[in-house]
């Protein structure tokens, strides 16, 4: 199979987000939060409102991009391939790298007493059933598994559905990813009330509908290099202010929010981040390399990895370029990003090397050898 060269651009822009909005996180979670902002947040000062909502809302596009990669690779399910061989193969590529940082977010945060042996224990225990209290980043996992589930349901309708019955399904996709904003507006909509959470629009909503438009524009969108730029950049533009400044103009400097709240519109599900997302998407589908460049390729297929343990970077950079050199954070955020991505791409390009090392980073193939299909 053909590697799909500007998929690989998205998935090394999207591993940046994604710590991009780790090392924002850093400036507005409460006193007493993690590396990540906590159930309330709190802004100092009003640079860090700025460049916290510059950083953090352009970078939420992150989740979804990867989503659509998936689903662009992945669906429909190819001709012949049962149910149990996709599962088969999603599940070696990716549980076992999974578990086993679980268990390293579980216990290696002893060694410098970030955690005790109480909550190394509790975390341990609950490894089937949740991710540990230090790797929140974790959660995604869950929903991309989910989506790896219901793709053999949904494979036998996408290879027969027409443009026009995919275009319906994004249309109530779409409209899903406003009840975010009917709810704080509104109140409760469409059937909610506080013993039914399942909403007409329910089974359309969810990382699900990310599934089908990544289908719908593989294959049914024939738009020129040209449309696709124009539209793209429209979307991308108007989904960035919207995400940034609708966690700017609730950001008071010096109270407490409820991070749900202040968060309303940087949830990965609503209709600015479906445009900022689409908007990127389509234009990076405009790149038109014949081949991968060689670094872009090998971050790519490192990128599962990365992901994975960022976190463990994230702290130590974050001691040192917000705790030890107190920069602000116009410069600390970017700083903190490049320097885990630098040494989350060192370490995982270690780990590639030694014996066994796909099992730990999940990369698909030798990052030394030249190209082959991968994904996550």
């Amino acid at each position: 199979m053909k590697r799909i060269v500007f998929l690989d651009y998205i998935r090394v822009f999207a591993c940046f987000l994604v710590m991009l909005v780790h090392a924002a996180e850093n400036f507005y979670g409460a006193p007493g939060s993690t590396d990540m902002a906590g159930p309330q947040s709190l802004l100092l000062t009003e640079s860090d409102r700025l460049w916290v909502s510059l950083y953090d809302g352009f970078s939420r596009m992150s989740v979804p991009l990867f989503m659509i990669v998936s689903a662009f690779l992945l669906v429909p399910m190819r001709e012949g391939q049962s149910a149990m061989e996709f599962y088969r193969r999603r599940a070696v590529r990716i549980l076992p790298p999974f578990f086993i940082f679980i268990i390293l977010y579980s216990t290696v945060p002893m060694l410098w007493n970030q955690i005790d042996g109480a909550t190394s224990a509790h975390d341990l225990s609950r490894a089937l059933l949740n991710f540990p209290t230090l790797a929140g980043h974790l959660w995604f996992m869950y929903p991309l598994i989910g989506l790896y589930l219901f793709i053999p349901m949904i494979s036998p309708w996408l290879a027969k559905a027409t443009a026009k019955e995919e275009r319906f399904f994004i249309l109530l996709f779409a409209i899903s990813t406003c009840m975010p904003y009917l709810n704080r507006w509104c109140g409760e909509v469409w059937g909610q009330c506080f013993w039914n959470e399942f909403h007409t629009l329910w089974y359309f909503s969810g990382y699900l509908g990310y599934l089908v438009l990544a289908h719908y524009i593989r294959v049914h969108l024939d738009w020129s290099i040209r449309k696709r730029m124009v539209i793209g950049s429209v979307l991308t533009v108007v989904g960035a202010v919207w995400t940034i400044l609708s966690f700017y103009i609730q950001a008071v400097p010096g109270v407490i929010h409820e991070t749900p709240v202040l968060e309303i519109g940087w949830s990965f599900c609503t209709i600015n981040c479906l445009m900022l997302t689409s908007g990127a998407f389509l234009l990076f589908t405009c790149i038109q390399k014949a081949e991968t460049p060689r670094i872009i390729f090998q971050i790519s297929n490192l990128s599962y990895g990365m992901y994975l343990i960022h976190i463990f970077w994230l702290g130590m950079w974050t001691s040192f370029l917000k705790g030890d050199m107190e920069l602000p954070s116009m410069t600390a955020i970017p700083a903190i990003a490049v320097c885990t991505f630098l040494s989350c791409w060192a370490s995982c390009l270690l780990i590639s090397y030694l014996p066994g090392g796909k099992w730990v980073i999940g990369t698909a193939s030798d990052v030394r050898r030249t190209y082959v299909t991968s994904n996550i």
